[in-house]
């Protein structure tokens, strides 16, 4: 098993952990959908302990006194450089961007959004549509260029946010119209190079295929046009059709606006408020009903020993 070395710290000074793989994916899936979606449900998750036990020493275990606080220790393990995955590079995107530069009122981010082939790591909505893909410690370069041609069909500003054995390389293998970020070791997002927006090689029909049908049709509808009342099987083949006759920069203001609309994450802010800084990025993320949001907070608030015992 390979060994890893880090510095954590959870407020009880710091601890050297020496994490193995399966610890250090453990740590990983605590913030997992399917843990958040279990304490979401049931004010309980039986997987959070089991995790809990694989990713923390018997010592640590003791000195919890929340789920809480497990959590934000956690957090503080994969911070570490040799250690981020990509819940960190979207963690550092939710509190220094969405939530610090933007809000929730303003703006609107997207997950995992499918753009041709590809899937987004991450969107944010605000006057424009900005995508941000990840490449963290654990992750290779070889698929990146492609990722960002399929980008740019849908999105007028890219970037890669990237840790300090990556960007290097990002520059030199990337346009220079993408713009290139760096997460430090200190948890801090730096512009190396910006981001030029251009909407040259925006595809409509590319655009239509990445949203829903009934956000293609508000876009339509936005833009003056019917939508045709014709049967699901052929709906998306029509929408594309009425994609094609827009204009492409002015089809994207209406494409942003209907998915703020439809994507708002507004009435999530009072649960995000609540929630230890280390789950944010994961409510933000994770589906759940608004009626599940007090299930979340309480299974989050419990005794540490007590949520031993869901397994």
């Amino acid at each position: 098993m390979t060994a890893y070395t880090a510095k954590h710290s959870s407020g009880r000074g710091a601890t050297i952990l020496k994490l193995g793989v399966m610890r250090l994916a453990a740590y990983s899936r605590l913030f997992s959908s399917a843990v958040i979606q279990e304490m979401a449900a049931a004010s309980r998750s039986p997987l959070f302990a089991r995790l809990a036990r694989e990713a923390f020493d018997p010592k640590q275990l003791r000195t919890f006194t929340s789920v809480a606080e497990a959590f934000e220790a956690a957090f503080a393990v994969l911070q570490n450089v040799e250690h981020r995955d990509e819940y960190v590079y979207k963690a550092a995107l939710t509190h220094r961007v969405l939530l610090g530069t933007h809000s929730l009122a303003s703006a609107s981010m997207l997950t995992e959004f499918r753009v041709a082939k590809c899937k987004a790591d991450l969107v944010i909505l605000n006057g424009t549509a900005t995508v941000y893909e990840i490449k963290s410690e654990r992750d290779g370069l070889a698929r990146l260029s492609n990722q960002l041609r399929a980008y740019a069909l849908v999105f007028p500003k890219r970037y890669v946010i990237a840790g300090e054995s990556h960007v290097r390389s990002v520059l030199a293998g990337t346009p220079p119209e993408v713009g290139v970020l760096l997460l430090s070791g200190r948890y801090h997002i730096s512009t190396v190079r910006e981001a030029i927006e251009g909407f040259e090689q925006l595809c409509p029909s590319t655009m239509c295929d990445s949203l829903r049908a009934d956000e293609a049709g508000q876009v339509v509808r936005q833009l003056g046009m019917e939508v045709p009342a014709v049967p699901n099987t052929v709906l998306r083949r029509e929408l594309t059709k009425l994609f094609l006759q827009a204009e492409p920069k002015a089809l994207h203001a209406q494409i942003v606006s209907v998915l703020k609309r439809s994507r708002d994450l507004a009435p999530l802010s009072t649960l995000v408020d609540q929630l230890p800084r280390s789950l944010q990025p994961a409510a933000l993320t994770v589906p759940m009903r608004r009626a599940n949001h007090e299930k979340l907070l309480q299974a989050v608030r419990t005794d540490f020993l007590e949520a031993m015992a869901w397994a």
